[in-house]
């Protein structure tokens, strides 16, 4: 039976964290070596979705059908196209990277850590691949587990108060889109994705309620203002990992539950409550850009500028026009990667001071000066510097703003200023100036093992800002489709 490589990539995390059950806790090192190559196994079996994917073919690619629980018309079904394809590459690029920024952070139960972090790369795999909408409930509720577990075992001190809240935010969001889910299973008799979008024919009333189920879910994930409270505590108290998967493809889980589901599902009401997401969207990009401002802890502020990045990728996506959405999908790409590498950062510094306070440190672009040049870089990446991978998203992100509505473009552009005001303040505040704490005068530069897990991400930076055309030519299609069904069913309401 041929398995197909999709679910390759999600049967090997859960074999191999199957696998760690039978190694000894103290063999410390073979644990890690072994994480290390099954992460870094998948991740080289993932590119080739990234080689075979045609950038001119309609519809899901790489898919795989069979029956699963055929008398209530549950299948397992996966696919990836454009929309999908970079978040499945980018969560299996980060896996090898978390293994290898925990090797010497993590040091209490170790085996367990790594085993919560493959199946964590599995449900969220799962959820970008199904096609099927009970498999990828599933999926979305099972990685709730993993990511609980790493913030409430492995986090900071307020770590159970984090990892509850996460928890609940989470779970009373899918309950209510589990209820829609089998509401849409009453009216169409199946739970197949495809099919099931073709067979909806709801009432304007009824599409609104079942988007508000749907969205409440996917906007506490995003997360879109004002449900974004449960971030900062998740992003402050988890370890280092657990934050870059967190900020790198956990959050895009949400936008992409809008794309796949709630816009194609219930278009009527996704275009009657655009402008509400508009308005929540530029008020997070505002809203993240100045509570950035005000922090004095290095992680929460990266985690409210999600909150104000995120922002920009709903404003784009909810612009409806090629630019916008293309530019919303890029930009989740590359918040995963900026975003991701600065919590590695963020890393590298508390793993030697254990403190993550800014006021503690200055001056110390002296003392290690290769790790100042690679925050600088991923600072200017963070505020959108031309010719690295932000620039890219904003741009057309603001086009399509502007394109959908001026104030909306306008508005956005703010924070663009804001986002390189506290980056920039925060670098100076680090980097600059005399070295004011005597405990930061020995402090040791970037060693090899750190270097191996931040230099993909750094050549990703300039790869997708100095020849976007390489993504942008994959997403394209399945962009073009995607506004186009949008029309055709507008079209065919509005026949006489």
């Amino acid at each position: 039976m041929n398995l197909g490589i999709l679910t390759w990539l999600i049967l090997l995390p859960v074999a191999a964290s199957f696998a760690l059950l039978f190694f000894k806790r103290d063999r410390t090192t073979e644990i890690k070596v072994f994480a290390f190559i099954v992460t870094l196994l998948i991740f080289l079996l993932s590119l080739e979705l990234f080689v075979n994917f045609s950038a001119a073919k309609s519809g899901m690619q790489f898919e795989q059908i069979h029956a699963w629980i055929p008398q209530f018309g549950i299948n397992y079904h996966v696919g990836v196209d454009g929309i999908s394809l970079f978040l499945v590459l980018l969560t299996t690029l980060l896996g090898p990277i978390c293994v290898l920024c925990s090797w010497k952070q993590i040091e209490k139960r170790i085996k367990e850590f790594f085993i919560a972090l493959l199946l964590l790369e599995a449900g969220v795999i799962g959820v970008f691949v199904s096609l099927d909408l009970i498999m990828f409930y599933i999926f979305w509720e099972a990685m709730l587990i993993p990511m609980y577990l790493l913030i409430g075992i492995w986090g900071g001190e307020s770590r159970i108060y984090a990892a509850v809240k996460f928890f609940i935010y989470t779970m009373v969001g899918s309950l209510l889109m589990f209820v829609a889910i089998l509401y849409l299973y009453s009216r169409t008799g199946t739970f197949d994705v495809q099919g099931m979008q073709w067979k909806l024919h709801l009432p304007f009333a009824v599409q609104c309620w079942l988007f508000l189920a749907f969205g409440l879910s996917f906007a506490i994930k995003v997360p879109l203002f004002p449900f974004h409270t449960w971030l900062p505590w998740a992003h402050t108290e988890a370890p280092t990992a657990g934050s870059v998967i967190l900020a790198g493809v956990l959050l895009k889980m949400g936008v992409y539950g809008f794309l796949r589901f709630a816009i194609p599902f219930f278009p009527q009401a996704a275009q009657y409550f655009t402008p509400a997401i508009a308005v929540l969207a530029i008020i997070g990009i505002i809203y993240g850009a100045l509570m950035s401002l005000a922090q004095d802890d290095l992680k929460k502020l990266i985690a409210y500028s999600s909150v104000s990045h995120l922002g920009y990728v709903m404003l784009g996506i909810f612009a409806f026009n090629v630019r916008g959405m293309e530019g919303g999908i890029y930009q989740m790409l590359n918040h995963g990667v900026s975003t991701g590498a600065l919590f590695l950062l963020v890393g590298f510094i508390y793993e030697r001071r254990h403190t993550r306070e800014i006021s503690e440190y200055g001056g110390i672009a002296k003392v290690i000066p290769v790790y100042a040049v690679i925050f600088m870089i991923v600072t200017l990446s963070s505020i959108g510097l031309p010719g690295t991978n932000g620039f890219i998203g904003e741009f057309l992100i603001l086009l399509g703003a502007f394109e959908a509505r001026n104030i909306y473009g306008i508005l956005a552009a703010s924070g663009v200023v804001l986002g390189a005001a506290y980056m920039l303040w925060l670098y100076q505040r680090i980097f600059f100036g005399k070295i004011t704490n005597p405990k930061n005068e020995h402090l040791e530069d970037v060693n090899k093992r750190e270097m191996a897990y931040l230099l993909p991400l750094l050549i990703l930076i300039f790869v997708m800002g100095l020849m976007p055309n390489i993504f942008l030519s994959r997403t394209a299609k399945s962009v073009n489709d995607f506004l186009k069904n949008q029309a055709a069913y507008f079209q065919g309401i509005n026949k006489p």
